[in-house]
């Protein structure tokens, strides 16, 4: 079993808050539905819609759900893909 002392609970706490801004930001820029290019964990990139907000998993890692794959990847493997100019 591992201790992580005072120090480990400290940083726990500030990177939880750091993943907790990260997903703030991209919630706000990004809403649920947004067109997104996926990389799994093979490196192979599929193109597809979230359907969930980030959210930070276990207080470790800022995930998301996205539409056509089972669990959540994280969110730094999902990449928003520029949406085209609305037709006049």
């Amino acid at each position: 079993m591992t201790t992580l002392g005072r120090q480990g609970f400290n940083n726990f706490g500030q990177n939880r808050k750091r993943l907790e801004r990260v997903c703030a930001e991209w919630n706000a820029r990004h809403p649920v539905g947004t067109v997104v290019d996926l990389q799994h964990d093979n490196g192979k990139t599929i193109r597809t819609t979230t359907r969930s907000k980030a959210e930070v998993l276990e207080g470790h890692s800022a995930v998301i759900w996205v539409r056509g794959v089972a669990g959540c990847y994280l969110l730094e493997r999902v990449t928003p893909t520029p949406t085209p100019p609305e037709a006049a």
